[in-house]
């Protein structure tokens, strides 16, 4: 396995890379090869302010995709969600690792199933390198509680389509989900199908979404989580559903709901 590390501790003040860095945000990159998908991709991590080498304290982790959205507004697509500033304001014990999404790939990647207009569904093979490639690497580098109880995926749009599927593909391994603004529309018919054949769902997910993104963004989430009603109690609580109120399809909606949403699920 190849792995090209840029910076993994940013300990004093300074910028680089065009990275702001302080003793209190740790957030670095590093390269690694994905097999899986023929290519190499750009990881973020964001390490607790706590997080030291010679402690014996380990983390949950959550991978989140679109990593170039996640810390920098200048990597970012039209805005950040500012996830370490967040995390760092809650003194949060979780370790964030951030996917490079694959530009051109994004589309393929994020689907798990083809779409006629769009095509996509490669999402087996970005998932498998998730689970088979980074997570391992991840456990092996870091201080991780690498259950699936400690274990996250979080995404919006295309990111909360595939974060749903992997739940659906790898519920031994993906205990929480972050799923906000879910594209279910790209594979409606064969997302709600894998669902209806889904036995049964133990993964807790928290679900976000606008009322003025599309005509079919809530009607869609209120089928899924009916269907998810349908596999276990609602006693469990292991659900919950957030519609914000003039809420748009963008990173604003995304950035302002991570914290409640990550204080529920962890």
């Amino acid at each position: 396995m190849k792995v090209i590390v840029t910076f993994l501790f940013l300990l004093f003040f300074g910028t680089i890379n065009g990275q702001e860095s302080t003793a209190n945000i740790q957030v670095s990159t590093f390269s690694i090869e994905a097999p899986q998908l023929k290519a190499t991709k750009k990881i973020w991590i964001y390490l607790p302010k706590d997080y030291t080498l010679n402690s014996k304290k380990k983390y949950s982790v959550i991978y989140m995709h679109d990593g170039q959205n996640l810390f920098d507004t200048k990597t970012s697509y039209a805005g950040e969600w500012n996830i370490d500033e967040t995390l760092d304001s809650i003194s949060a014990q979780v370790i964030i690792i951030g996917i490079e999404n694959g530009g051109e790939k994004r589309t393929d990647e994020l689907t798990p199933f083809k779409n006629k207009k769009y095509s996509g569904g490669n999402a087996d093979n970005y998932l498998k390198f998730i689970v088979e490639t980074l997570k391992p690497f991840v456990d092996k580098t870091y201080k991780t509680k690498s259950n699936n109880k400690n274990t996250g995926l979080w995404g919006s749009s295309l990111g909360g389509l595939v974060s749903f599927y992997g739940a659906i593909k790898y519920p031994e391994v993906f205990g929480k989900v972050g799923c906000f603004s879910p594209s279910f529309w790209f594979n409606r018919k064969e997302i709600f199908e894998l669902m209806k054949l889904t036995k049964t769902f133990k993964t807790k997910i928290y679900f976000l979404c606008g009322d003025n993104e599309d005509d079919d963004m809530v009607r869609d989430l209120n089928y899924m989580e009916y269907q998810i009603n349908s596999k276990r109690c609602e006693c469990q609580m292991l659900n919950k559903k957030i519609i914000v109120k003039g809420g748009k399809h963008n990173e604003k909606l995304w950035r302002e709901g991570f914290k409640k949403a990550y204080l529920w699920l962890f």
